[in-house]
């Protein structure tokens, strides 16, 4: 979908830019496939902010997403596309030969009354959902599953793909859209295609208070802080911190390593930042 540009009438559209969803569903959402949503304000289960400049934002009831394409060898057609607000892709209502319904993530061509299917001999078709093991080398895939069973993790953003790069010993190379190319085993699921909301990354809120209506409050920087407040804060005059840049708790915030899963490390053929493959494949 293409970007919709306004004339500068007010100070919030000068300069704003969305994202046209003109062919979109203009309804409800399906009330089965939804649940409530309390807001955490960036807090976990023990109450404490682990997510800063989080709260707020406008209302919104959560779609239940089928990650795991479970329902084998049945087919079924795309009845909407519609947005949703816990997400930047969109998102297809597909009704089953049985009549039931589920929400999956729309590729960026899947249209109304297009047929879907999860199975093991699927044909290779945007929307189509299958292993690993019988994808053609290069081909676009989203919704990649780690683990076998264990639904989609990967790949789920608007926009976003991962293409297999290699096949070995029962696993499949899969090149991640930060350039990290992992190790994933053949049995696992995924689904054809780009994600919808390409032009998602291109949009301007043109004002701070549409951000605010997403939930994303204010960031203050640590130099405009008191000393007490941030170790970049205080000194005379405008001050650009004195030291390397660090969190307010310290901790170093460019280049330092907070990866600590050795479990699966062994998985990891090569990094975003590593300049060639560690292991050939």
């Amino acid at each position: 979908m293409a970007l919709k540009k306004f004339k500068p009438n007010t100070p919030g559209t000068r300069g704003l830019t969305l994202i046209d969803k003109t062919g979109l569903w203009k309804g409800k959402p399906k009330k089965s496939l939804t649940a409530g949503l309390s807001k955490k304000g960036g807090r976990n289960n023990t109450g404490r902010i682990t997510m800063r400049r989080k709260g707020g934002g406008h209302k919104s009831k959560y779609r239940l997403i089928d990650f795991k394409r479970s329902k084998q060898d049945v087919s079924a057609i795309v009845e909407r596309i519609e947005y949703d607000p816990n997400r930047s892709a969109y998102i297809a209502l597909i009704k089953y030969e049985d009549s039931t319904f589920s929400y999956i993530l729309a590729p960026k061509d899947l249209n109304v009354g297009d047929t879907v299917i999860s199975s093991n001999k699927a044909e290779i078709k945007t929307g189509n959902c299958m292993p690993m093991s019988i994808i053609p080398v290069g081909i676009d895939i989203h919704n990649v599953e780690l683990n076998v069973g264990g639904g989609a993790q990967l790949a789920r953003a608007a926009g976003s793909s991962t293409q297999i790069v290699g096949k070995s010993d029962g696993y499949v190379v899969v090149k991640l859209p930060s350039g990290e190319q992992r190790k994933v085993r053949e049995e696992c699921k995924a689904t054809i295609g780009v994600l919808s909301n390409i032009d998602n990354k291109n949009k301007k809120l043109g004002k701070a208070g549409r951000n605010r209506w997403l939930g994303i409050r204010p960031s203050v920087r640590g130099v405009a802080m008191n000393p007490i407040d941030h170790p970049h804060g205080g000194g005379e005059g405008k001050t650009s911190g004195g030291r390397h840049p660090v969190t307010p708790w310290g901790k170093k915030t460019k280049g330092l390593k907070t990866r600590n899963n050795k479990r699966t490390d062994k998985f990891i053929i090569k990094r975003k930042t590593d300049k060639k493959a560690r292991i050939e494949v």
